[in-house]
């Protein structure tokens, strides 16, 4: 899934270097709105995983090591934009500073290491998930208060 989602977002190019530098990709080692450690539970195996998270332009990308440059290929990443809800979890793992990413098609896990950071993250990635998503233009309004033949 974390493959697909990267191939959605980068396009359907290799994870590069190249294609960021075409203007293809988000340049997520320059310039962060958020970065930092959190434990992430994996996708098939439900171990926990100590990862490096940066959000940047819309989306959650995580890797291995701290040290991220141009060269670094994320682990995966998380459009926000697909997101619907981001929210503690703590009653639902009964562990402390745990925290949901749900999408349409699957919840996502994470433990920050404080609570401050948790709630961090979960505004930086609420806040993210509003500028990103469509908003309603003006054309979709539906204006009920007139109806066809009112006067």
């Amino acid at each position: 899934m974390a493959a697909s989602l990267w191939r959605a977002v980068m396009g359907t190019g290799a994870a590069s270097a190249e294609a960021d530098s075409a203007g293809g990709g988000v340049e997520f080692w320059r310039f962060p709105e958020r970065t930092g450690w959190l434990n992430k539970q994996g996708e098939y195996i439900k171990t926990w995983r100590r990862r490096w998270f940066v959000l940047k332009q819309g989306r959650l990308f995580w890797f291995k090591d701290s040290i991220v440059t141009s060269a670094s290929v994320p682990r995966g990443v998380i459009p926000v934009a697909s997101c619907l809800t981001v929210k503690g979890a703590e009653d639902v793992l009964n562990r402390p500073f745990a925290f949901e990413l749900s999408t349409p098609r699957e919840t996502m896990y994470f433990i920050a290491d404080t609570e401050k950071e948790k709630e961090d993250w979960i505004n930086s990635i609420g806040r993210s998930i509003v500028q990103h998503s469509r908003s309603v233009t003006d054309a979709e309004v539906v204006d009920y208060d007139s109806r066809p033949g009112d006067k």
